[in-house]
């Protein structure tokens, strides 16, 4: 059935919105605590700074590498049961990196990696199947600027709480987190379930035709037709998904990278430029590299807003002019860079924005919205798990950062090209994905 014809069950959309706010808080806060106090974590267990470097490394390279397994276990055993065990895993990760000697605290990262790759691929199937198809991009959001505010919070709580009950405790604290969460999403599928009079997981149950008999809307023989699209899209493997939507997936893996290349090579190495090239010293540096991460939230929401009357094309459009700001402002005005790390940060913002909205308004299945998010995550995070080393050893090859900031912009470049074709194309399909029936 087209996202046209289908509801959310009435009344638990807002629980959901809500729901996926607290999660979306669980989904960065782990990996970002410790960064606040590597040096302690080090004093304390005696690690290396490789392995200091694991503790927010390993969780990304997991999500490369785990994100077609969790793209295949979702449709299995649904999104809510996804959601807790996402938050399970994340509690429990944070524990064991906190109670541990070296070995554990590792171990407990790489739980922590594995249970957010759940969270990372779920949130886009819960969209796609809860909010209504012209509001998808205010979710995803929402969604994608409640994780930066998680991170900042973090960023600005941890070192405080380290100093008055040591790094374990200060780490620890925000596995509180993932208790709310669970017992929220524990009583969300509890109410859902008696909404629906016991009939399950309600991620099974995609098609929602109930709610558009009993509104009187829908011709019987079209909605008939429409479950039974409905239905086959559910089950189709991948392979047989139609050849427009998996051009528009190949083309944001690509475009993801780019995003993803642009975000976590400026991420590691801002402070180091300014410090090298400005000659800040490392409060200002630090200062200035989080204009980038608070900016995101005006991208976060700004997309979504430009997308109610704009163009598919446009939102993406203005994005990738932001992004393209940022390498070429520091390589031609250098001296304005608190500008270019704010238009940076609204760019990075807006394009996790702008691309999951596509996926979520272009699948015609629960199971293809996994299967694609794995794809263009799976992708995109092995891509920013390779370039910051690799941007780390252009800047000591060549003695300079040069060579660094033209990796962020061939990044932006690729952002641009690949998510222009990709939003004019999604631009093309009816509501739900090509192939989707309406219900008039």
């Amino acid at each position: 059935m087209s996202r046209a014809g289908r509801t959310p069950t009435r009344g638990m959309l807002p629980w959901v919105i809500l729901g996926i706010v607290i999660l979306a808080l669980n989904l960065r806060t782990p990996i970002i605590a410790p960064t606040a106090v590597l040096g302690d974590i080090g004093e304390d267990t005696g690690l290396s700074s490789a392995g200091l470097g694991l503790l927010t490394g390993l969780p990304v390279l997991l999500f490369a590498v785990a994100t077609p397994l969790a793209g295949k276990l979702i449709p299995r055993i649904g999104a809510e049961a996804t959601v807790l065990s996402c938050l399970s895993g994340v509690l429990l990760g944070t524990v064991l990196r906190s109670v541990g000697p070296p070995w554990l605290v590792l171990v407990g990262t790489g739980i922590i990696g594995l249970a957010i790759t759940l969270g990372n691929i779920v949130v886009p199937v819960i969209i796609r199947r809860e909010v209504s198809w012209n509001q998808v991009g205010m979710a995803t959001g929402l969604y994608s600027a409640m994780m930066n505010i998680g991170s900042m919070a973090t960023l600005i709580g941890t070192p405080p709480m380290a100093a008055a009950f040591g790094w374990r405790w200060a780490v620890a604290i925000w596995g509180v987190l993932a208790v709310i969460g669970f017992v929220f999403w524990l009583l969300v599928v509890r109410a859902r379930v008696r909404r629906r009079g016991g009939a399950g997981d309600p991620s099974a149950a995609d098609s929602g035709a109930e709610a558009g008999a009993e509104a009187g809307t829908v011709d019987p023989s079209a909605q008939a037709a429409s479950d039974a699209s409905a239905r086959a899209a559910a089950k189709r493997p991948w392979r047989e998904a139609p050849v427009e939507f998996r051009r528009v997936i190949a083309l944001l893996v690509i475009t993801f990278s780019g995003q993803s290349i642009a975000y976590y090579t400026t991420t590691t190495w801002l402070p180091s430029y300014l410090a090298d090239t400005i000659g800040l010293d490392a409060s200002s540096a630090g200062g200035t590299a989080s204009l980038f991460q608070i900016s995101a939230i005006v991208g976060a929401f700004g997309v979504p807003l430009l997308a109610v009357k704009a163009k598919p094309w446009m939102p993406v459009a203005i994005v990738a002019a932001l992004w393209l700001s940022l390498p070429i402002g520091l390589l031609l005005a250098p001296g304005s860079y608190a500008l270019w790390a704010i238009t940076g940060g609204i760019a990075q913002g807006g394009g996790f924005t702008a691309i999951f909205s596509i996926i979520a308004r272009s699948a015609g299945s629960d199971r293809e919205t996994a299967s694609a998010s794995a794809r263009v995550q799976g992708g995109g995070y092995l891509a920013a798990t390779l370039a910051p080393p690799f941007a780390g050893w252009l800047n000591a090859t060549t003695q300079g950062w040069t060579a660094p900031i033209l990796l962020i912009l061939a990044a932006t470049l690729a952002f641009t090209i690949t998510g222009l074709i990709a939003a004019r194309i999604s631009g093309r399909f009816p509501r739900g994905g090509p192939g989707a029936r309406e219900v008039l």
